[in-house]
């Protein structure tokens, strides 16, 4: 995502917000570092555990197209241009996560989810509501949406049936980096103003997630 500059038109950022979108969903995505893998424990999995590992992958993989959607529209909305900064540098490195997650799914011999046109669209939308509400509540959706990416990838770490396969060594690291760079972009919205979102905002925001969940590990 390009920084905009004191000069910046809506034009231009009308043209770098479908450059982001067309980039998200239809180029390679290029991370700026190494892909957060094992090479000393090698990933030998079994038909259903590629099969169940592909589904969860799958499944962080739109929630990093989600996550270009959510930050640019934010970066969009709001007047502050180091808030707009710091939305900018957090899609960045949410960037070095959609290489990752698209490159596991290519070593699972899977592929991306085929609604993801429509993930990308009702997520940048969420994102542009948030931040005409205000750049507290804004921050306050980036805190609540990490918080629970961040309870969803820890699922994916442990031993319950949404777990990743224990010899899946691969997916596992990069969700575990994933899981702390969440976090600590839920922590800079905190120090940045983040107003705390209604409960009713908060449930109703997790069934949504679950909603996204069930059918992106399918399709």
């Amino acid at each position: 995502m390009h920084s905009p500059q004191s000069h910046t038109t809506p034009v231009d950022i009308l043209i770098n917000t479908l450059d982001n979108a067309l980039r998200t969903l239809f180029a390679a995505p290029h991370a700026s570092s190494a892909c957060a893998t094992l090479p000393e424990a090698p990933t030998q999995l079994a038909e259903a555990e590629r099969a169940q590992a592909a589904g969860l992958m799958r499944v962080n993989h739109v929630g990093e197209i989600c996550a270009q959607a959510l930050y640019t529209a934010q970066a969009v909305a709001t007047r502050n241009p180091g808030l707009r900064a710091q939305y900018e540098a957090a899609c960045a490195e949410e960037v070095d996560h959609l290489a990752w997650t698209a490159q596991r799914l290519d070593e699972l011999g899977a592929g991306p989810s085929l609604l993801n046109p429509l993930w990308y669209a009702g997520a940048f939308g969420l994102g542009l509501l948030a931040g005409r509400l205000g750049d507290a509540v804004s921050l306050g959706f980036v805190v609540e949406t990490e918080r629970q990416v961040g309870a969803h990838l820890e699922s994916h770490l442990g031993s319950g049936p949404d777990a990743l396969p224990p010899a899946d060594h691969a997916s596992r690291a990069i969700v575990a980096h994933m899981h702390r760079d969440e976090l600590a972009h839920a922590r800079a919205a905190e120090d940045a103003g983040a107003a705390q979102l209604p409960p009713a905002v908060q449930e109703l925001m997790r069934s949504a997630a679950k909603v996204m969940t069930t059918v992106a590990r399918r399709v």
